[in-house]
């Protein structure tokens, strides 16, 4: 099916194939929102496809318009050193698509406040404040 905008996961990859088994359920539930966009999930390396392979492929299907978004916390490292090539690559190949690449997860709007919401939630304990009363000797310790 020829779809115009395509969505692609990029995360690491690993040995272990369960590993990719929520990045599919990311991408499936990204699908669920975005209709008729193709989504997918490639890999830096280990698993299959690589990202220059869904690029490819996407592509191939007709998109002319396609989001990578990192599936890594931080850029520094494979985001800023080994994304850029792959995607220069690819526009060399396929001119007439354009290609944007998302923020890593620490950077998208809202992430960290969601994140520190959630593990606040997990966590039930006293107060911030209600912590450091009757307290003697500082902060806790570690056993």
């Amino acid at each position: 099916m020829k779809t115009p905008r395509a969505v692609i996961l990029f995360a690491h990859g690993a040995r272990d194939a369960r590993w990719a088994a929520s990045l599919q359920s990311l991408a499936g539930a990204i699908q669920a929102r975005l209709g008729e966009a193709s989504v997918r999930a490639a890999f830096l390396e280990i698993q299959s496809p690589t990202l220059a392979q869904a690029l490819d492929a996407a592509a191939a299907q007709g998109a002319k318009h396609i989001d990578v978004v990192p599936i890594f916390w931080a850029g520094a490292g494979h985001i800023d050193k080994e994304l850029p090539p792959i995607i220069a690559a690819f526009g060399a190949r396929h001119g007439g698509v354009t290609v944007r690449t998302l923020p890593v997860l620490s950077e998208l709007p809202g992430m960290l406040e969601f994140i520190a919401s959630v593990v606040a939630t997990l966590t039930p304990g006293p107060s911030p404040a209600a912590a450091g009363e009757g307290r003697k000797g500082g902060p806790a310790q570690d056993a």
